[in-house]
């Protein structure tokens, strides 16, 4: 149940989810005091996975990918749907944004960085998209980014009948999708200042190179 907003009045005209707000409390307060669930007691009717959600339009991220994959599959939801604690959340419908997390330089990032679920790759929010560097683009290459993020979804849209995970199969992905990707991936390249058709090695070096400046304490003297 999805209770975030709702007023003291509200749950008390609702006995029965209230007693089972309160049965929450209870459970959650008798958990071991250093952990999350006890941390929350103090507001039980909201869920622990969604505790910063904002209900509007969303980029859902896997948390799991296939090895197999050459991108992420992730796609836009729509206000009303509320993730779970298997689907990361990136709270925006910008296709900038999305041009950039679909794109090779965004995937080259993760594999080199996410963790390993069996011989699949385990998407970290604190570990692969929040220590992602992203381009110092100018408008123009914000725009043709938008441009070629929509690209992929009008793509998409020709097979509304296929799952992502079946587009994105990369024995099954449609040659329309995968040429949307590739005008993608230079829009984005070009904005980060790679070299046209860099190697994933080459990304991944440029990368490393733009993190270490990022957080180089002692600016001239990180290498």
């Amino acid at each position: 149940m999805w209770l975030e907003g709702i007023t003291p009045n509200e749950l008390a005209a609702l006995p029965k989810l209230r007693s089972l707000v309160g049965a929450c409390r209870a459970w959650r307060l008798a958990q071991v005091k250093t952990g999350d669930a006890y941390k929350l007691a103090d507001r039980p009717h909201l869920l622990r996975p969604c505790g910063k959600f904002q209900d509007g339009t969303y980029i859902g991220v896997p948390p799991v990918s296939s090895e197999r994959r050459d991108y992420i599959p992730m796609g836009f939801v729509k206000d009303g749907m509320i993730p779970g604690n298997q689907l990361y959340f990136v709270p925006t419908d910008s296709r900038y944004v999305f041009g950039v997390l679909v794109s090779r330089v965004h995937n080259a990032w993760m594999r080199v960085v996410a963790g390993r679920l069996k011989s699949d790759y385990r998407y970290g929010n604190t570990t692969v998209y929040n220590n992602l560097v992203w381009p110092d683009a100018t408008p123009a290459q914000r725009e043709r980014i938008e441009h070629t993020a929509q690209g992929i979804l009008e793509a998409r849209s020709l097979y509304p009948d296929a799952s992502l995970a079946t587009l994105y199969d990369p024995d099954l992905m449609p040659v329309e999708l995968r040429a949307a990707h590739r005008e993608n991936d230079r829009a984005v390249e070009a904005a980060y200042g790679l070299p046209v058709d860099s190697d994933e090695a080459g990304i991944v070096s440029h990368l490393f190179a733009l993190y270490a400046t990022k957080t180089c304490s002692t600016p001239g003297k990180c290498g």
